[in-house]
């Protein structure tokens, strides 16, 4: 591949590894260890939720994706936002998804930690997320496509373990299982209080929990600077990402209930461990295990690079020249600065561990996944606006039904936002989110007022 010139990012990026990045990314650890509480919230119902956020996900997917290939020399989408809805706008989101994948860095980082003391009970827990940091530190600064390969291997682990409990539950149905709570069947989700089973009212709240576990998919959008013969890759990974991830969360959904009724599923234990052990796999905890590490392993990857690329754009006009410093590219053609610096901010995490009660710390990521909302919103307004001008018109990839598809996902975001202020900590979530949207944008214009000052 020829060398790109000396200030542009490597296109190293395949399609294979765009279309596992934004998976990978999407797919956490809270689908392997949180999804029975998720069951317990709404019952059978969250496969609609998770069905119905999927396709608004898939929108938006599309959205974004006519706004990359309207303009492949941006490096982010967060350039899109500044374009259409301003510099002010531009900088709050940018900042707001900066600080929100350092968080999530962090709090895998601590994840990391807490899955290896199963098999080092007196293992120090910040060790082995030290550990993680400095390795994938160095593979984000040696190339991107030695990122797109770990990220890539990462999300197929991820994606194999969910294939293998789809196909295990399937096997199941087929040669009607028996467990301690009946038969293996389809029955299981409608004759323990029905399809709703909490009613109209767990069905809303499962929306906040299946929108979060989409956090992720967006990532596409950072890719697109960097990834060969986007023209074609962008498309497809659009098309088809989102679609895969309804169905491996949806089929994994379904195969759980299947073989056990949600009645029974427990919300304080994995259910992929459930059903492993119900097969006669009695390493099935130590699988698991490792399944999400990988997976938590993953999503600070994805971090490093996300917030690398972020940071650098963030800085490239700033007017020290020592902040500008951050946005220069490496010899390897990465971020080098902007990755390093994020580093340092996610190492503080390390000792977070040891000062912060757990309670502050997961306040602290509940503010950053709540901040996703506006952020998603930025996406498809800055769509409707660009939908509006003559290049919007002329589009070769346009978003499915727009502008009214546009206006429905606003709508979903809305009634989300809604359901956070039924429940104290997600009320708490959202209103300092909230606050930290109006301090940003507060910051902002004292900026961008002074450079105006400064020009004239």
């Amino acid at each position: 591949m020829k060398s790109p010139p000396e200030n542009e990012p490597a296109r190293g990026l395949k399609s294979r590894h765009v279309q596992l990045i934004a998976i990978g990314g999407t797919i956490g650890t809270g689908l392997f260890l949180g999804s029975g509480q998720t069951i317990q919230l709404a019952g059978p119902s969250i496969i609609l939720g998770y069905l119905l956020v999927g396709i608004a996900c898939f929108l938006l997917m599309r959205a974004l994706g006519e706004l990359l290939l309207s303009n492949l020399g941006y490096r982010s989408f967060v350039d899109f936002v500044s374009e259409y809805l301003g510099d002010r706008v531009g900088f709050v989101i940018g900042w707001t998804y900066w600080i929100c994948w350092i968080t999530i860095a962090m709090a895998e980082l601590t994840a990391v930690g807490i899955y290896f003391r199963f098999w080092f009970p007196s293992l120090p827990q910040w060790v082995p997320g030290l550990f993680f940091l400095v390795i994938l530190l160095l593979l984000n600064l040696t190339t991107v496509g030695a990122f797109g390969e770990v990220e890539f291997w990462f999300a197929l682990i991820k994606v194999l373990a969910i294939i293998v409990l789809i196909v295990v539950g399937a096997w199941l149905v087929v040669i009607n299982f028996k467990t301690p709570f009946g038969h293996a069947g389809f029955s299981n989700l409608t004759q323990y209080g029905g399809f709703f089973p909490k009613g109209g009212s767990g069905f809303l709240l499962s929306l906040q929990m299946t929108v979060f576990s989409f956090i992720g998919i967006e990532m596409v959008g950072m890719t697109a600077a960097e990834t060969q013969d986007p023209e074609n890759v962008i498309p497809k990974a659009v098309n088809n990402i989102p679609l895969r991830i309804i169905i491996f969360y949806v089929g994994a959904m379904i195969a759980i209930m299947v073989i056990y009724p949600w009645t029974a599923v427990n919300a304080d234990q994995s259910p992929f461990v459930m059903v492993f052990k119900a097969i006669g796999i009695p390493a099935a905890a130590g699988i698991v295990n490792f399944v999400v590490i990988t997976a938590a392993a993953s999503a600070c990857n994805s971090s490093l690079f996300i917030t690398g690329r972020m940071l650098a754009s963030l800085t490239k006009d700033a007017r020290h020249p020592a902040t500008r410093k951050l946005s220069l590219l490496s010899k390897h053609h990465v971020p080098g600065n902007a990755i390093g610096f994020s580093s340092i901010v996610i190492a503080i995490t390390i000792g977070l561990n040891y000062f912060i009660p757990d309670y502050v710390f997961t306040l602290v990521s509940s503010v950053a996944t709540t901040c996703f909302l506006l952020i998603w919103a930025s996406v498809v307004l800055t769509h409707l606006k660009y939908r509006k001008t003559e290049s919007g018109r002329k589009s070769t990839f346009k978003m499915p039904g727009a502008p009214v598809t546009d206006y429905l996902i606003l709508v979903l975001l809305a009634v989300v936002t809604i359901v956070l202020c039924f429940r104290w900590d997600t009320g708490i979530a959202l209103l300092l989110s909230l606050a930290w949207f109006i301090v940003m944008y507060i910051v902002s214009t004292r900026i961008y007022t002074r450079r105006k000052v400064e020009l004239k």
